[in-house]
């Protein structure tokens, strides 16, 4: 393992909940074996706070003085990121990530392809319509004889990953993908829209399947998100669809929260055949 010594470890990230940054190595040190799975071999989009979520906050997808500790590939003439190994998401953390991306499609088609629909709910949809709004995508994949898994957004909606072996074409997989969430606006016109205009989300939900493209990103199972409370985005059986908030899991909470739901996410073998 490539050694680094942790920099600034009382430096308070989350003031209100006086969390440093020890507190997050610590939580990322627990939770890296967990989280690895769902990064490793994707291009990263990290979230970077080095002196608080009150401060500067900025978006980094390509490398720079930390190439000792990441991978890099070579893109349309542009070099991005990704990671592979414990100790590189580790380092992370000293370099100031808070929130890590990660794209839907693996780079080099090494391992899983993963199909994201982010339930993105008006402001002022009630709670309780969300999660019914949930369920009816769930059923809908379900007619499709998709297998689906459900994790907390630590926003204000819910996400929906579905695991795929082997995808070849990424324009077909982004096409199968709007396809579904168009179903689902006709299927459902009061409660879905794929419009990206708020002004045409009124009491709806934004059925956002625009993070299956080649190089869009999507929060990542176990992250962090940049908020007061320091919510995670937390995997979750569908069961508890009804006891949990999109919210709900912090860092000061998410030991209860932590289960199997997803433990057969990687052995899950379906294609993209659309009936």
């Amino acid at each position: 393992m490539n050694k680094f010594k942790l920099t600034n470890p009382d430096k308070i990230l989350f003031p209100k909940e006086k969390l440093t940054k020890l507190d997050i190595f610590n939580y990322y040190l627990e939770i890296n074996n967990l989280m690895l799975p769902y990064i490793e071999n994707r291009l990263l989009s990290v979230i970077r706070c080095h002196d608080g979520i009150n401060k500067e906050v900025f978006i980094k997808k390509h490398p720079s003085n930390d190439r000792e500790y990441v991978n890099i590939i070579l893109d349309e003439n542009e070099e991005y990121f990704y990671i592979n190994k414990d100790y590189q998401l580790l380092y992370q953390i000293q370099n100031g990530t808070l929130e890590f991306h990660t794209t839907s499609l693996p780079i080099k088609n090494k391992g899983t392809s993963i199909m994201i629909f982010d339930l993105d709910p008006d402001e002022k949809l009630p709670l309780n319509k969300l999660k019914a709004a949930v369920l009816l995508i769930k059923s809908l994949l379900d007619d499709l004889n998709l297998v689906s898994f459900l994790k907390t957004s630590g926003g204000k909606g819910f996400h929906i990953f579905i695991p795929f072996k082997k995808v070849k074409n990424s324009d077909k997989f982004y096409e199968f993908s709007k396809k579904i969430a168009l179903i689902a606006e006709t299927k459902w016109p009061d409660v879905f829209t794929t419009n990206l205009k708020k002004e045409k989300r009124k009491n709806k939900i934004f059925i956002d399947y625009l993070r299956n493209n080649k190089k869009s990103t999507c929060v990542a199972p176990y992250s962090l998100r940049i908020r007061e409370k320091a919510p995670i985005s937390m995997p979750i059986s569908w069961d508890k669809l009804k006891e949990i908030k999109p919210n709900e899991v912090t860092i000061k909470n998410y030991k209860k929260y932590l289960d199997n739901s997803w433990a057969n996410f990687f052995n899950i073998d379906q294609n993209l055949n659309y009936k």
